[in-house]
């Protein structure tokens, strides 16, 4: 049973692109709690600048969240160690690419860094705080088959149906198997499965520990992505990837430790 203070939280989620003012009426009802207790959720998160009244009796996302994206975009140890990284590596690009960071949250994928090369752009789903699915396209796919054992059976549990749509196995053993094969490639590639007309290629980031913590994605137009392009591209998105993974440990050792100022008695 969920908490009150996750309750609260799960304020938040009503807030999307679709729906970005609430009343605390409305919000009441479609989290079947008291107008009382939903009163009490918006008094709180307005406090902590979560969210800010608007027009009427509405609220939308607030300040602090403008705020914690400046310190994200300042100090985020992945995004800093890439940022280099990608803008050198959409050099090798042809016209009309991007290169993308991206990581996973919950059961899905969001982009965190996106960096767009010359020439004429086709729309890149992948945009920076946009939910993607798990289960298709390259940038997605080399992230969920380096999840832990445990991870990838909750999520075929959940998720069977998407999981053979997305051609990825009808089974557990053949899921397994698939994942099991990005897993030794290292690599993966996929052909129109976001935006029809482009070409993902995308390798694994991990930390310290070998846990997965993102990808790093090329995404090129499918009329210059030649079987010769792709085959030259991997192996360098696979080594800009292991870059960004060195850079992330050297920041880690080289962090100052937190000053500790002792209390007089």
């Amino acid at each position: 049973m969920a908490s009150s203070g996750d309750r609260m939280l799960g304020v938040l989620d009503l807030f999307t692109i679709d729906a970005p003012e609430w009343t605390v009426e409305d919000a009441a009802n479609v989290m079947r709690v008291s107008a009382t207790t939903a009163y009490r959720y918006f008094k709180q998160l307005t406090k902590a600048g979560l969210i800010s009244p608007v027009s009427g009796a509405s609220y939308a996302l607030g300040p602090a969240i403008i705020q914690m994206d400046r310190q994200i975009q300042i100090c985020d140890p992945m995004l800093n160690a890439a940022r280099g990284v990608m803008a050198d590596l959409i050099q090798y690009a042809v016209e009309g690419s991007t290169v993308l960071l991206c990581r996973l949250y919950h059961d899905r994928v969001m982009c965190v860094h996106q960096v767009m090369g010359r020439g004429p752009q086709m729309p890149v789903s992948y945009e920076r705080g946009r939910l993607m699915p798990l289960f298709c396209g390259a940038t997605s796919k080399i992230i969920l088959a380096h999840l832990p054992t445990r991870m990838r059976k909750s999520l075929f549990t959940q998720y069977a149906a998407d999981i053979a749509a997305a051609g990825l196995g009808a089974t557990w053993g053949e899921f397994r198997r698939v994942l099991a094969g990005l897993r030794r490639a290292g690599v993966s590639v996929s052909r129109g499965e976001i935006d029809s007309g482009r070409v993902g290629i995308a390798a694994p980031i991990f930390d310290k520990d070998r846990a997965i913590r993102g990808s790093l994605s090329f995404v090129l137009a499918a009329p210059r992505a030649d079987d010769g392009l792709i085959a030259r591209l991997m192996p360098v998105t696979v080594a800009r990837a292991r870059e960004i993974e060195q850079a992330m440990i050297g920041a880690t050792i080289d962090r100052p430790s937190p000053v500790r100022v002792k209390m007089a008695p």
